[in-house]
């Protein structure tokens, strides 16, 4: 049997989402937690990887097991294993065709930041805290140079290891909420650092030292060398994929299918 989860995690512990030799990673806790449950070894495939101190707010895995339990069973046992940081939010069989990376549409994140002369105590964990005033305005009028399928080496890491730098952005909005400005971002696929760069290369426009028309130069430019430097982990949350309807997945992971 295939089945699907939904986890949702605080990456302020770990190395990141994949499995490591000698550190801490959310795919090695919930392998072990949902091992435990099996009563087997279980390896799981994630919708997307996650850098250090990244949050997931929906990660979707799935697994294969000969184990009976009810899907109940998996989320409580999970958690029961799992460390504070992470929990399973839901679990549901799916079919045998279904992969958790090559079935998704598009990947959802959501970057928080804090905009206040004060430094964030309760939410440090969360946020990146920019004390300069934000003109949210400006940066989602900046951001809509990304959609569109494009060459985003501008806002690639060095380390990255993907194929090639085209990505298509789908949705990107900037909007502020109270003490905090909202960065949403949803492509087909992420470069390594690909959205903590475009983060750190509006920054210089919502504080008014750059134009709005910079971002479109930088990512006509392709010139990494060029752009802001990568924002921080901490304010990064991987909101969660997207899947066709068809795979009958929670509506928080299910794309609505347009009727012609």
């Amino acid at each position: 049997m295939r089945i699907a989860l939904g986890i949702e995690y605080d990456g302020t512990d770990f190395s990141g989402w994949q499995r490591l030799k000698s550190a801490a990673s959310v795919q090695a806790a919930v392998e072990r937690a949902l091992s435990q449950v099996a009563a087997h070894p279980v390896e799981i495939s994630c919708a997307g990887r996650t850098d250090a101190g990244v949050h997931g707010r929906c990660q979707v895995v799935h697994f294969d097991t000969g184990a009976q339990r009810d899907m109940r069973g998996w989320v409580l046992g999970s958690c029961a294993n799992l460390p504070p940081s992470v929990a399973v939010l839901w679990a549901q069989p799916v079919a045998a065709e279904f992969h958790a990376r090559y079935a998704a549409r598009s990947r959802r994140y959501r970057y928080h930041l804090l905009n206040r002369p004060v430094r964030a105590a309760l939410d440090a964990r969360y946020v990146t805290w920019e004390r300069l005033p934000l003109d949210a305005g400006r940066m989602h009028a900046a951001a809509q140079a990304l959609l569109g399928e494009h060459d985003f080496s501008a806002f690639r890491a060095l380390s990255c290891q993907a194929a090639h730098p085209r990505r298509s952005v789908l949705a990107v909005s900037v909007r502020r909420e109270g003490e905090q400005v909202l960065v949403d971002i949803e492509a087909n696929a992420f470069l390594h650092h690909m959205v903590r760069n475009i983060v750190g290369s509006l920054l210089p426009i919502g504080r008014g030292e750059q134009p709005v028309a910079w971002l479109a130069e930088l990512l006509a430019g392709r010139d990494r060398q060029q752009a802001g430097p990568t924002a921080p982990a901490s304010g990064l949350t991987f909101v969660g994929p997207r899947y066709p309807a068809h795979w009958g997945l929670p509506p928080e992971v299910c794309q609505q299918e347009t009727v012609p």
